[in-house]
């Protein structure tokens, strides 16, 4: 397979750095074997028909995205703490985590990491591509308590990249009907959907069935 054939111009000033203000006006594409017609998401009630099921996720994102400072190494190297940005993506116990370190190349096994002014880490495990595993000064619904006070909402590179986030992120990038925390990732196609228009849907006589998946980067 030729995946260069898979390559297209994006212009980066095409790139939304914002959600539709509306969230059910963001477009919607149809296609039907012989054609395709543009909507909105506001058009799902005219285009879905009565005994149609529509399945939700009613995963919750939690702000996985956390700023940390690596103290001065003892033996030498910077004379100042480091930086490390750390993107929380997968539980493993009731205090620690999988994260994504950046940069990764600045830690190492033991290293102890203090995030604002309530939570700390240590390193236990590091592996390829600047992952590594935290163990946590605080473990089960106390680390989550924390880790939604001092975290922030972990944006798509492609956006992280050319903003900061904020806290509108924390509304933008949620779903209504979002109600289990887990997910460390946005399920950008439910960001769509309003409450309003999920009482059109039912009203037409769409089913509507929730699943639980959380979302990883």
């Amino acid at each position: 397979m030729r995946v260069d054939l898979f390559d297209f111009d994006l212009p980066e000033q095409r790139i939304a750095l914002r959600p539709a203000p509306k969230r059910d006006q963001a477009r919607l594409l149809l296609v039907k074997a012989d054609q395709r017609q543009d909507h909105s998401i506001s058009d799902l009630p005219q285009l879905l028909n009565s005994g149609d099921i529509l399945v939700i996720n009613n995963t919750r994102v939690i702000p996985a995205y956390l700023q940390a400072l690596r103290p001065p190494r003892e033996e030498g190297g910077a004379t100042q703490p480091v930086s490390i940005d750390l993107t929380l993506h997968e539980r493993t116990d009731a205090k620690s985590w999988l994260a994504f370190a950046r940069p990764g190349k600045r830690l190492q096994i033991n290293d102890r990491l203090t995030i604002g002014t309530q939570l700390e880490a240590v390193i236990t495990a590091k592996r390829d591509n600047g992952e590594v595993m935290l163990q946590f000064n605080r473990s089960g619904a106390q680390l989550d308590a924390v880790i939604a006070t001092e975290g922030r909402m972990p944006l798509p590179p492609y956006i992280a990249g050319r903003r900061p986030v904020d806290a509108r992120d924390r509304e933008d990038y949620q779903t209504v009907f979002a109600t289990h925390d887990g997910a460390v990732a946005a399920p950008t196609a439910g960001l769509h959907f309003t409450t309003s228009l999920i009482e059109a849907l039912t009203d037409k006589g769409v089913d509507i069935a929730e699943l639980t998946l959380h979302v990883g980067p």
